[in-house]
């Protein structure tokens, strides 16, 4: 098992690197399909793309590419709809969770194929929009196991007018908030609940 979790972060590294995402969806499906359970595969996904977003974070500010003013609002917004995640896992079916996270792929995926990635149009930067999208966002995508990058660049793209490298990495560093979040929500949790949010051996 842990050739294939050193694997798995190898993919997961390369791919959430290359897309600017927090990585939740490319290794929970590798998590699922090694042979862990979903709500497993959501903890640990969790925890690593606390990390990834961290790192990805810190080297898209070293290259002038993060502006962290609009990013704070969302990263609110994230960590606080995140601390209701660990509650949502608990009382949601394997079936339907998995049922969530093929919905936010699907999500994600329409409107990337239907979003202009270059606009004329005027960026939309309301800090109470952005506290509210960044609640839901948290709550859902933490829930299956995705930091929320997959959808929170398709919305600042296709509904806030952002050009999409700016919008990957502000939604990268939503990842930051939101995981850390979830991650204690999760944990604590598993801690207080017993559920298997983290892998154990």
């Amino acid at each position: 098992m842990i050739i294939e979790f050193i694997i798995a972060g190898i993919i997961t590294g390369f791919f959430s690197g290359f897309f600017g995402i927090g990585g939740g969806t490319i290794l929970v499906p590798i998590l699922l399909y090694i042979g862990l359970d979903i709500k497993t595969a959501i903890g640990v996904s969790v925890t690593q793309m606390m990390i990834s977003s961290m790192f990805g974070s810190f080297l898209n500010y070293k290259k002038g590419l993060l502006k962290i003013n609009n990013g704070i609002f969302i990263g609110i917004g994230g960590s606080i709809g995140a601390i209701f995640s660990g509650i949502l896992v608990n009382n949601l079916s394997d079936k339907m969770l998995g049922f969530l996270f093929l919905s936010i792929l699907l999500f994600a995926i329409m409107k990337f194929f239907y979003a202009p990635h270059q606009t004329d149009k005027q960026e939309i930067n309301n800090k109470l929009l952005f506290l509210l999208i960044g609640f839901i966002v948290g709550i859902l995508a933490i829930s299956v196991g995705v930091g929320g990058a997959v959808m929170i660049t398709p919305i600042l793209v296709g509904f806030l007018n952002y050009n999409l490298k700016k919008a990957v990495s502000l939604s990268l560093f939503f990842v930051v908030f939101s995981s850390t979040s979830g991650f204690i929500s999760m944990s604590y949790d598993s801690y207080f609940f017993n559920d298997r949010y983290f892998y154990r051996y």
